[in-house]
């Protein structure tokens, strides 16, 4: 007589996916972990009145398309969440979905539905950030005869400064500090990465000062709340919104502006822009994994599409001597871009009068480029 089977039921497949695949397979991080678990409270009291059940009677049958979908759907309506936070629950049940198969292959049927659901697309905003002027007036907003005050100064000089993430701000201790001739500051980033980031005089001014009317253990936060420990992400917000609040007498835009650590983050990474300094060069000061991240900074900025708007001129200039020279020989009705002069050129076809091809060209089928020797480019 063949033994009944017997699989391990939800409420055991949800503590072993957090305790042996998050925190021994995969080692994730703490922050990973502290995701995924509001994921599922929040995912829990949902199920829980929609299927009049308690949490320790769910089964993994339960766990259908219809059940996630309201819930995806109860996350946008009834909590306000974004679509990115929409799509970010999503992925937590996804990962524990696709764990549970392999556990429980009798409730791959259901199980196939629900990764069968697609991740929400959203639309990608150019990135909101404020002008230097709208800094300065956030920066000096806190009070600095309060303890509170004094603290927020600092900490948000060091925001703009480093352009930290705000968990990688709260995150940040006294050690990881460094005041001698190079100030910089050690930043545990996003998915384990660790990077330095120099410190302004300025910034490196205040931060000394801070330590020196606050003697902390080099173990402690660099930034802590009242009673001692690190601050939240909420705490850092409010704190932020207080100053964009008292600083709205200056900046009375600010009383129809959401500002947000992130927007502070933004800010640092467009006036490095606007400064000159290499994208590449902001990548590794913000922690970006690609450059790609960082272009959507470039796109934002439209103080440098208005100058490159202005340095393309309107006909045809001569290209620098010993490249050649350029003549038309049909009505200009396209366009050619030579892109290390900067110009728009408007012609059909031209024809290269040089003994070498000319500089970097943006190449398009309507146009015909050839050199004195007939030869297209």
């Amino acid at each position: 007589m063949n033994a009944k089977v017997t699989e391990p039921n939800f409420a055991s497949l949800l503590q072993r996916f957090f305790t042996e695949r998050l925190i021994e397979q995969k080692n994730a991080s703490p922050r990973t972990v502290s995701s995924y678990r509001d994921t599922f409270r929040l995912f829990l009291q949902f199920a829980q009145r929609r299927l009049r059940k308690s949490c320790t009677r769910i089964e993994l049958t339960d766990l259908d398309t219809s059940l996630v979908s309201a819930f995806l759907d109860h996350l946008e309506a009834d909590r306000h969440n974004t679509i990115r936070s929409r799509n970010a629950r999503f992925a937590a049940l996804r990962s524990f979905l696709q764990y549970a198969g392999l556990i429980a292959p009798t409730a791959l049927g259901t199980i196939r539905g629900v990764m069968a659901m697609p991740m929400k697309r959203f639309e990608r905003r150019l990135v909101g950030y404020l002008s230097r002027e709208e800094v300065e007036a956030v920066l000096n907003a806190p009070d600095p005869a309060t303890w509170c005050g004094r603290r927020d100064r600092v900490m948000l000089a060091t925001l703009y400064n480093t352009g930290a993430r705000v968990s990688e701000l709260i995150g940040m201790r006294v050690s990881d500090v460094v005041l001698d001739q190079s100030p910089s500051v050690g930043i545990h980033g996003k998915g384990r990465k660790q990077r330095t980031v120099p410190l302004w005089p300025r910034t490196a001014k205040q931060i000394r000062f801070w330590l020196r009317q606050n003697p902390f253990p080099r173990d402690r936060p660099l930034f802590p709340n009242r009673t001692g420990g690190p601050m939240s992400t909420t705490g850092v917000t409010d704190r932020l919104k207080l100053a964009a609040a008292t600083a709205a007498g200056r900046c009375p835009q600010f009383k129809k502006r959401r500002i947000s650590p992130h927007v502070i983050r933004h800010s640092t990474a467009m006036h490095m822009l606007q400064s000159g300094v290499d994208i590449t060069v902001i990548a590794l000061w913000l922690g970006h994994e690609s450059t790609a991240t960082t272009h959507m900074y470039v796109e934002a900025d439209l103080n440098m599409k208005e100058r490159a708007l202005k340095t393309s001129v309107l006909g045809v200039r001569k290209p620098p001597s010993g490249h050649g020279t350029l003549s038309n020989t049909t009505t200009p009705t396209a366009s050619l871009v030579w892109v290390n002069l900067g110009v728009w050129h408007h012609t059909s076809t031209w024809r290269w009068h040089g003994p070498t091809v000319p500089p970097l060209c943006w190449s398009n089928p309507r146009w015909r480029v050839q050199r004195s020797d007939g030869r297209l480019i």
